[in-house]
């Protein structure tokens, strides 16, 4: 099972993902609200727990763009904020679960597989049934992670894989390399900048022939764009 958690308190981070961790749930964290909707596009995962206090942008517009932009994935909002009416607007919003802080874990990991479970079991069914459009020949399956090519899977690297994939989110568009950065090396605090030009690199190699071109675009990032 694969986890995205969005919760800028790094404490509760900490504690959160080796708690999960521990029972066989893989975390991914993120703290930055206006970061959380990439990292969600780039690696669909099969719950989401959101805080609504979050730098950047607040949980609960993180929410509202991720339902408006076809991301099905069950959300539990885990926040301080506790009263009625909040856990009305997050349910209306689109969360599918409300736990106020503090919490028990055990509690929250019995919330977590009973969304999985009502989703279809498994990361297969559980994962959002959220597609991207095609471009360039490319289209990315949000159930299954995989980028297809004219309907044949590309065969690419972890690491790859997810720079498309985050690519793919923003097609035509520039992604910043710092950003791109952050979601292809999640959690590893040792990665040197300059790790993200090689991926580029590799991936740009596995694109030759598709119609599909990486594009470096100085001091802006990379960016998908049809081959001329």
């Amino acid at each position: 099972m694969k986890l995205l958690l969005i919760e800028d308190n790094l404490a509760m981070q900490t504690t959160l993902q080796r708690s999960f961790e521990r029972r066989g749930i893989h975390v991914v964290a993120c703290g930055d609200g206006s970061r959380a909707l990439d990292r969600w596009q780039a690696s669909v995962p099969d719950v989401v727990l959101l805080d609504l206090s979050l730098p950047g942008l607040d949980g609960l517009d993180v929410l509202s763009r991720a339902r408006a932009a076809g991301l099905t994935t069950p959300v539990i909002i885990l926040t301080a904020r506790g009263s009625v009416g909040d856990r009305i607007l997050g349910l209306n919003t689109g969360a599918d679960d409300y736990l106020p802080k503090p919490f028990d874990l055990d509690e929250l990991e019995a919330r977590v597989r009973a969304l999985v479970r009502r989703q279809g079991g498994g990361a297969a069914g559980a994962e959002a049934r959220f597609e991207a459009p095609e471009y360039c020949g490319l289209r990315l399956d949000g159930q299954s992670g995989a980028v297809y090519h004219r309907g044949q899977p590309l065969e690419l690297a972890p690491r790859e894989l997810a720079l498309l994939r985050a690519l793919l989110g923003r097609p035509g568009q520039a992604v910043a390399k710092e950003r791109l950065l952050d979601l292809v090396f999640a959690n590893e605090a040792e990665v040197q900048p300059d790790a993200i030009e090689v991926v580029a690199y590799r991936l740009r190699k596995k694109l030759a022939g598709t119609g599909a071109k990486l594009v470096t675009l100085r001091g802006l990032g990379y960016l998908l764009q049809p081959q001329a």
